[in-house]
């Protein structure tokens, strides 16, 4: 479940997603576009997938002031490493998340017509992205992942790779009831013939 993002202790303004919107000011209506790169800060994801430490993630974001605060809305795409569910072999994708989320000024009217963790908000000039884009990652994520769609998965006696063993692999075990008939049919020859025993 994702995290409680709306109360916030305190922003870093040297964290790679903390925004900064001076430039942009409070009139409402203006824009400011964000494109860049940044690392993501810490693993964001399930237990089978996610974008690990220091993963580049793409942001592609509109700032707009309006009336309450800043919308932050647009994508991100985030590299994800994971473990296929089926066959456990490691492999990386991407995945592209929309964030919108608005940040209340400190003094808007949201103080009285929501409750406090309702809505993410600003401090001073700042706006912390992690925790909107942690919650958009981690809901965009598969709970089992696949290393693709038809991945075939293990062999559930020897544990091999089913695209690594030939077709009709078994392991299907002779009934010891008919272990006598199957030595029989073993001892016959091409030609039906039973093979004679040297002694």
């Amino acid at each position: 479940m994702p995290e409680n993002r709306k109360t916030q202790e305190h922003i870093d303004p040297r964290s790679p997603l903390v925004l900064d919107t001076r430039e942009l000011g409070r009139r409402a209506g203006s824009i400011k576009r964000l494109s860049r790169p940044v690392p993501a800060p810490g693993m964001f994801g399930l237990e089978l997938i996610g974008a690990p430490q220091g993963a580049p993630i793409e942001l592609d974001l509109r700032l707009e002031s309006v009336m309450e605060g800043v919308l932050v809305s647009g994508t991100a795409t985030v590299p994800v490493e994971g473990e296929c569910g089926r066959c456990l072999t490691d492999f990386r994708d991407s995945v592209t998340v929309d964030i919108q989320e608005l940040y209340a000024y400190p003094d808007s009217s949201s103080d009285v017509t929501s409750e406090e963790d309702e809505v993410s908000r600003l401090q001073g000039d700042l706006v912390d992205l992690e925790p909107a884009l942690r919650d958009a990652v981690v809901l965009a994520l598969p709970p089992n992942p696949l290393c693709r769609e038809d991945c075939p998965g293990l062999c559930p006696d020897c544990g091999m790779h089913w695209d690594e063993l030939p077709a009709g692999h078994s392991h299907d075990q002779v009934d010891p009831r008919w272990a006598g008939l199957q030595d029989m049919i073993d001892q016959q020859s091409p030609d039906g013939a039973t093979r004679s025993q040297e002694k």
